[in-house]
């Protein structure tokens, strides 16, 4: 897995750091003055009296409540502020949206995070009347500056597409976008370019969080999906209303009723042409303690064993929705191939109705890592050809995980295939130091250490460790690297490698979504001798689209569901 899941900034409480406007310029009496003026050049200090309409209570959650007035005539400025106040302090009977209330205060900033708020610090408030509900300002395309409208009620027309979900569970936040799925700059466009730059400017602009009203973390319930489960990825939103804020960097709404959501649907499994079918997939850490029921909870996955056999239970659901004749899988618990193994009793869940499937056996690890990559077959379909091989050493020392190849020949058959299973270095930057440090252009950490991967790699297989000579070689696996990055360009461009989906004319492929944004980071690439054989490529989109939720820590929805968090991919040879 190359990221942690949480990139939101832990929340401030609103009570916290507030700051006086400077240099001061007293008022000369208690007129109400219009919200827009206020902060906007002298500021004042004393008491600042303003009168509006209350358009959001947020005491509990965030610490204070919204009042919008009639505005000052200028556009260029909000007329909307926060009130601080806390759910203790005093306010008068039937407080809340709609009334119209008068307060008095001092002016002051806020901190969330990066950002502060503007604010009144408020010394009374009242008296107050019911009031005429303020009429949100519609927004039917994305705003060319979000700024004039901080602190507003608005409304927005547009449809939404709903691209991340992976805040939800810890603070509330839905990921959604003006502009359809986001892509990863580095999937579409070569790090450091002004392609790239372009790309990532796009994203920060065409994104906006949908948010719940409240600082707490890990909420029981998240009022605005109005009971529903998580969405997919690709759900679209419409009606969004709410106050509109900026915090911990990102332009949020405060949303004010449930939300009206198209569920993103669900994809069937994949079929290609070809007589010949090859699968790769990411487990995300299939463990299964001590290979007798115990041994839990493990270094990773699951936590007991009633949560790996739910786990397992959605493995199998996915490779057989796949149907393929071989599969490389990644994240395997690194613990031999005895019996008691992880691989071994995947095999052993895969033939339960009777299928024959078997795994390669190396003899050895390979490797010392905690997972290993690894390749299993259709025995009834297929026959390994000669002997399995391993590259170890280097760059797949205790950084990556080793690379398996093995060739296969289908029943029948003469022609045969060389698969190689593999899993480079992650993006996270534990003991990454010199050329491996992150260098900021959106390949993260270790990414010297990938590219020094691919070319070890490549000249391994130069080398035909399996005994073919045909050339007809397929590498699958978790790169760690979006399809633009060093060690993909480098396989491509140097290396002479084939993208099987650019040969197969998909579209926009993904299998990993990561803060909202979506890219492949695993990957398909045919040597040239392989490239006519290529009869199709798809990937299953049965995991990177779910919420994490839907797993076997979670809900557990039944069938394939967020059985990892990487997708699977499928292609199609005639050979």
């Amino acid at each position: 897995m190359p990221h942690r899941r949480s990139s939101t900034r832990p929340r401030v409480p609103l009570l916290l750091a507030a700051l006086l406007f400077a240099p001061p310029l007293a008022l000369a009496d208690n007129a109400p003055v219009a919200i827009g003026s206020l902060g906007r050049g002298e500021a004042v200090s004393g008491q600042v009296v303003v009168e509006g309409v209350v358009t959001a209570d947020f005491r509990p959650g965030l610490g204070g409540f919204y009042l919008q007035d009639d505005g000052d005539g200028d556009p260029a400025t909000p007329d909307a502020l926060l009130v601080q106040a806390g759910a203790d302090m005093a306010v008068p009977p039937g407080f809340g949206p709609g009334m119209h209330c008068r307060i008095s205060g001092g002016l002051v900033e806020v901190r969330a995070g990066a950002d502060r708020l503007r604010a009144l610090a408020p010394s009374r408030i009242g008296p107050c009347r019911e009031g005429v509900p303020v009429e949100a300002v519609r927004l039917a395309t994305l705003p060319e500056r979000w700024e004039p409208l901080e602190g507003m009620r608005v409304r927005i027309d547009a449809p939404l597409t709903v691209t991340g979900t992976h805040a939800l569970e810890r603070y509330g936040e839905l990921t959604v976008s003006f502009a359809g799925r986001q892509w990863q700059p580095s999937e579409l466009a070569l790090p450091g370019t002004p392609e790239h730059a372009r790309l990532a400017t796009a994203n920060a602009r065409q994104r906006l969080l949908l948010d719940d009203g409240s600082g707490q973390r890990d909420p029981k319930s998240i009022p605005y999906l109005g009971g529903a489960t998580t969405p997919r990825v690709g759900s679209i939103v419409r009606g969004v209303e709410g106050i509109l804020e900026r915090r911990h960097g990102s332009w949020r709404i405060q949303v004010a009723q449930p939300l009206q959501l198209q569920p993103a649907p669900r994809p069937q499994p994949p079929r290609v042409p070809g007589t010949l079918k090859v699968a790769a997939f990411n487990l995300e850490n299939l463990f299964n303690g001590d290979g007798r029921g115990g041994g839990f909870p493990t270094r990773r996955g699951a936590k007991t064993q009633a949560a790996m056999h739910a786990q397992l239970a959605k493995l199998v659901a996915t490779v057989h929705g796949l149907d393929p004749d071989i599969a490389a899988l990644m994240e395997l618990e690194n613990d031999g191939y005895g019996p008691e193994s992880s691989i071994a009793e995947l095999v052993d869940a895969l033939n339960a109705g009777g299928a024959q499937w078997r795994f390669v056996d190396p003899g050895q690890g390979p490797g010392s890592d905690a997972i290993r990559v690894g390749l299993i077959y259709r025995a009834d379909r297929v026959s390994p050809k000669g002997e399995p091989a391993v590259l170890e050493g280097g760059p797949f020392g205790e950084r990556s995980r080793v690379p398996l190849a093995q060739a296969f020949v289908r029943k029948g058959g003469r022609r045969d295939l060389v698969v190689v299973a593999n899993h480079f270095k992650s993006k996270g930057c534990s003991e990454a130091s010199g050329d491996d440090a992150d260098r900021r252009d959106g390949q993260g950490c270790w990414n010297a250490l990938r590219v020094e991967s691919a070319r070890r790699l490549h000249a391994w297989l130069r080398t035909a460790p399996v005994g073919s000579r045909a050339g007809r070689v397929v590498l699958l696996g978790d790169f760690n690297a979006y399809a633009m990055e060093d060690p993909l360009h480098w396989l491509r461009s140097e290396g002479g490698w084939v993208d099987a989906f650019a040969g197969a004319k998909v579209e926009r492929p993904w299998s990993y979504v990561y803060d909202g944004l979506s890219g492949r980071l695993d990957h398909a690439l045919l040597s040239p001798a392989l490239v006519p054989a290529l009869r199709g490529a798809a990937e299953w989109h049965v995991n990177a689209d779910e919420p994490d939720d839907a797993g076997y820590a979670g809900r557990n929805e039944p069938g394939p569901w967020r059985s990892s968090d990487h997708d699977p991919l499928l292609l199609g040879f005639d050979l």
